[in-house]
């Protein structure tokens, strides 16, 4: 699905998106939601390259903005000026989508309930408590 307006779907969920920023700043802010989003995406470049791959960094000072990526097919980290891209597509799937902190923190707070169990029920077991 390709957003004609620049926008952020009202789901949440930037998964199969296509994002074609016309202004630098709808590509800013483009980039922010790749970096935040936890899968894949694909940038298509200037040049007419595609590249799928994780995208971990991005930095807007220096000799210019510039974001990095993990490549899907492997090999070294690729630095990627923003002027070059042209659309970014929300390709894999979010990893993080419907997950909430909510949801972290008590499954956390379960697991280190059951490992007090679990080593309560070890130091009685050898006659400490």
């Amino acid at each position: 699905m390709t957003d004609t307006k620049y926008h952020i779907p009202e789901q949440g969920n930037l998964e199969g998106h296509v994002f074609r920023p016309a202004t630098s700043a709808e590509l800013s802010e483009a980039v922010e939601l790749a970096f935040d989003y936890r899968g894949d995406v694909t940038l298509e470049l200037s040049s007419g390259e595609t590249i799928r791959g994780y995208l971990f960094n991005r930095s807007e000072t220096g000799h210019g903005p510039a974001i990095e990526l993990f490549p899907a097919e492997g090999g070294a980290a690729r630095v990627i000026p923003y002027a070059e891209v042209r659309s970014i597509a929300f390709s894999g799937e979010d990893t993080a989508n419907g997950k909430s902190w909510e949801a972290w923190m008590s499954k956390k707070a379960s697991e280190r309930h059951e490992e007090a169990d679990h080593v309560a029920a070890q130091a009685k077991a050898r006659g400490h408590l």
